[in-house]
């Protein structure tokens, strides 16, 4: 097979189309970002309702919200796949990068636990989440998820200074910030751009 050579010009014209199709990409496929930040929201929210308003102990179940959203993203994934017609390098270490992601939560999850600092997980959970949508919205050139990404490793200094309990509310903001509104902002430009 001939090797095809490429000016730098070419070269740098076949990356920018590969960021625009994962761009794009991402932008259609939103619903997974929306499908995990609204999940989190919800049980950052819910968590600390139901440890400081209830008083309810096993306020934590509240994550087990995570198992039906693990199985309906890995659904709508395949589908997505099937539809898709190429990927891309980025469009792949998008992917590995995000189930990266979700291992290095429930990893952290189990150290902290065994170690007996559960009650200080969220400020760990927020730097993750700051470091997912810093190195997406790098790869996708796509500056609100960069700035998201660093309220949330704004967020995580700050919620260190703050007991448990807020600190749930600090990881619902910073998935506001890092997820939730950068997901609207890429949907939308997508959307203004195919017009």
């Amino acid at each position: 097979m001939a090797e095809e050579n490429f000016s730098p010009a070419e070269s740098l014209q076949l990356i920018q189309s590969m960021i625009a199709k994962t761009r794009k990409d991402m932008g259609d496929n939103s619903i997974h970002f929306l499908l995990w930040g609204w999940m989190t929201l919800a049980c950052c929210v819910g968590q600390f309702f139901l440890k400081t308003i209830f008083d309810y102990e096993k306020h934590y179940l509240v994550w087990l919200l995570v198992l039906p959203t693990a199985i309906l993203s890995a659904y709508w994934g395949k589908k997505d796949e099937k539809k898709r017609e190429a990927t891309t390098y980025i469009g792949d270490s998008m992917k590995y990068l995000w189930m990266g992601m979700g291992i290095s939560f429930f990893v952290l999850s189990m150290i902290l636990s065994r170690l007996g600092w559960g009650t200080n997980v969220f400020p760990f959970f927020i730097l993750l989440y700051g470091l997912g949508t810093f190195i997406s919205g790098k790869f996708l050139q796509f500056r609100p998820m960069v700035w998201g990404g660093v309220a949330a490793w704004l967020l995580a200094i700050i919620s260190g200074y703050f007991n448990y309990d807020y600190q749930m509310l600090f990881g619902a903001g910073a998935i506001l910030v890092s997820y939730i509104i950068p997901a609207y902002m890429l949907r939308s430009k997508n959307k203004s751009t195919i017009k």
